[in-house]
C-alpha cells in the first residue's frame, strides 16, 4: 500500500458522507497532536475521501498543511461507495473487554502517562474502568474494605477457613481469574 504526503487543500470530503463526525473531531485532533498521524486518509482517484473524514477535519482543526494519504485507485466507484460505508460500520461490531481496558488504563496511570483523556475516554469513563470512587468522595477508612468492592470484583466467595480460601484462590487464579482476598 502506497502512502503519500499530500496537501490537505487537495482532499475533498465526500458530500454525501452518512457518518456524523463533528463530535469526534476534537478527540481525534488531540490524538494526532500527541501521537502523530498514524492512519492515512483514503481517497479515490478524484481525491474524494473514501475513509478518514474525521482525520481530515481534525487535520483542518490543527491547521496541518499536508497529511498522509492512500489513493485507492484500484477501487471502482461502486466499491469505493461500499467501502466508505463498511469502514464506518464495521468498527461498531467490536466491543471492549472492560476488565482488560481497565488494566491497560491502570498501567498507563502507573506509568505516569500525562493525560489519560488522550485515549479518547472522558474522565467519568476512565474512573469507571479504573474502578475509582467518583471524584470528591472520600476513600474508605484505613483497614476497612472499600465500600464498592462488590462492584469492583463482581463475585464474593465466603470461605469457612484459611485452607479453603487458599484452595479456591489457587483454582480461580489458575483458571485466569483476577482475584483479591479480603479479610473482614
Amino acid at each position: 500500500m502506497e502512502i503519500k504526503e499530500l496537501p490537505l487543500k487537495d482532499i475533498l470530503p465526500y458530500a454525501r458522507n452518512p457518518r456524523k463526525n463533528q463530535h469526534a473531531t476534537e478527540k481525534v485532533a488531540a490524538s494526532i497532536k500527541e501521537f502523530g498521524f498514524r492512519q492515512p486518509i483514503v481517497v479515490d482517484s478524484e481525491m474524494v475521501i473514501v475513509a478518514g473524514h474525521t482525520r481530515f477535519y481534525a487535520a483542518k482543526k490543527l491547521k496541518l498543511k499536508t497529511v498522509p494519504v492512500h489513493i485507492a485507485s484500484d477501487l471502482s466507484p461502486v466499491k469505493a461507495k461500499a467501502y466508505r460505508i463498511a469502514d464506518n460500520r464495521t468498527h461498531e461490531e467490536a466491543q471492549w473487554d472492560e476488565e482488560l481496558l481497565g488494566l491497560e488504563l491502570g498501567e498507563l496511570k502507573e506509568m505516569d502517562f500525562a493525560d489519560l483523556g488522550l485515549t479518547g475516554f472522558d474522565a467519568a469513563e476512565i474512573e469507571q474502568y479504573l474502578h475509582l470512587e467518583p471524584s470528591g468522595e472520600d476513600d474508605a477508612a484505613e483497614g476497612e474494605p472499600e465500600s464498592n468492592y462488590k462492584e469492583q470484583y463482581g463475585v464474593i466467595v465466603v470461605c469457612e477457613n484459611e485452607d479453603q480460601q487458599e484452595e479456591i484462590y489457587a483454582k480461580l487464579t489458575e483458571q485466569g481469574y483476577n482475584c483479591k482476598v479480603v479479610v473482614t
